[in-house]
């Protein structure tokens, strides 16, 4: 089973027929870049009520127009709903210091990875893992997006650390706060907590 098959069954999962039509109108309008799927997934759950980003993907107004008008051209399905809401104001500081570390490590390509990493902030403010909160269907979807736009953060995860501890493990490193106590992380009594399983279980 292809990308694509894989991603419209997961979408009936998660999203039922809205996820499924929003996200094959948005691959039927693709530009071809690797973001594509990923962001289309993102969409297509957050326009079926998934997920917990909030208006416009946690993008400014011209930065979600040029996200939408960039990958997925002359589609005209899934943009004017999702849910109400905006990012905690009072995590300002917070989503400051994640945008700076992820936009530290990108590939410096194209303008996407500048959007990739507002809408993971966004996600950042979950309570979940962050494949989950973002809206998208797998966990490798995720490491898909990493590894395309921050590669050097992938570098740096050599023990795939969950993606959400990791960020925030980054964080408390630039700042010289060490919170974990173990000598190694595999002597750790926490362990599964920051490397285990992220799938979920249906």
């Amino acid at each position: 089973m292809g990308i694509g098959q894989a991603a419209w069954h997961k979408g009936e999962e998660l999203g039922g027929c809205v996820a499924r039509g929003i996200y094959a109108e948005l691959m039927a309008h693709r530009c071809g870049h690797p973001n594509d799927h990923g962001l289309a997934c993102i969409h297509a759950t957050w326009a079926a009520g998934g997920g917990i980003l909030p208006n416009r993907l946690g993008l400014m107004p011209i930065a979600y127009a040029r996200l939408r008008d960039h990958h997925f051209p002359g589609t005209r399905v899934g943009f004017a709903i999702g849910r109400d809401g905006r990012v905690d104001s009072t995590r300002g500081a917070e989503c400051e210091d994640l945008r700076s570390l992820l936009l530290e490590h990108r590939a410096d390509r194209d303008e996407s990875e500048e959007w990739v990493a507002d809408i993971f902030v966004a996600a950042c403010m979950g309570s979940d893992h962050l494949w989950q909160d973002l809206g998208l269907w797998s966990r490798r979807d995720l490491s898909s997006l990493f590894r395309h736009n921050l590669p050097t953060l992938v570098e740096k995860n050599v023990g795939d650390m969950k993606w959400k501890k990791f960020l925030y493990k980054q964080l408390c490193l630039q700042q010289g706060i060490y919170v974990c106590r173990a000598p190694s992380c595999e002597g750790c009594q926490d362990y599964r907590e920051c490397f285990g399983s992220e799938e979920v279980d249906h």
